[in-house]
């Protein structure tokens, strides 16, 4: 089971290139995420004002999913962290479309669930550009 996470985990970073967004429309699109995402810099700098039902985004593109230590995961996706899964802006980009269906593909459980119900049907990829943007 590892070894197939691991590998398909593998294969979504090889295909990040693929996945390339644009930041600045990853900008605006983001402003659907801002109800339960914030972006919030290590220093307090607002970038995205926004909610506090999901977990800050700052720095999340290169970090281990399910790793900030400030929010309660749900069950799933803090499996698949245990795995030392990161994202990547391919990962969170399929992640945004369909958050259960992911976590049921990267773990292997069709019973695993997530806490967010929103799909972003439409600008993951450029989201996903957007977050890596901000961070560097």
């Amino acid at each position: 089971m590892k070894t197939f996470i691991l590998l398909a985990v593998a294969a979504t970073a090889m295909a990040a290139p693929a996945f390339a967004g644009d930041p600045a429309a990853g900008e605006d699109t983001f402003k659907k995420c801002k109800a339960c995402h914030s972006v919030i810099a290590p220093d307090g700098t607002e970038i995205q004002k926004g909610g506090r039902t999901g977990p800050n985004l700052y720095g999340v593109i290169g970090r281990g999913v399910a790793s900030d230590p400030d929010f309660k995961y749900g069950e799933s996706i803090a499996a698949l962290g245990a795995t030392g899964a990161v994202w990547d802006e391919a990962s969170l980009a399929a992640y945004t479309a369909d958050p259960a269906g992911y976590l049921k593909q990267a773990l292997g459980d069709d019973a695993a669930k997530s806490k967010m119900s929103f799909k972003l049907s439409a600008g993951g990829e450029d989201v996903a550009a957007y977050l890596a943007s901000v961070a560097q």
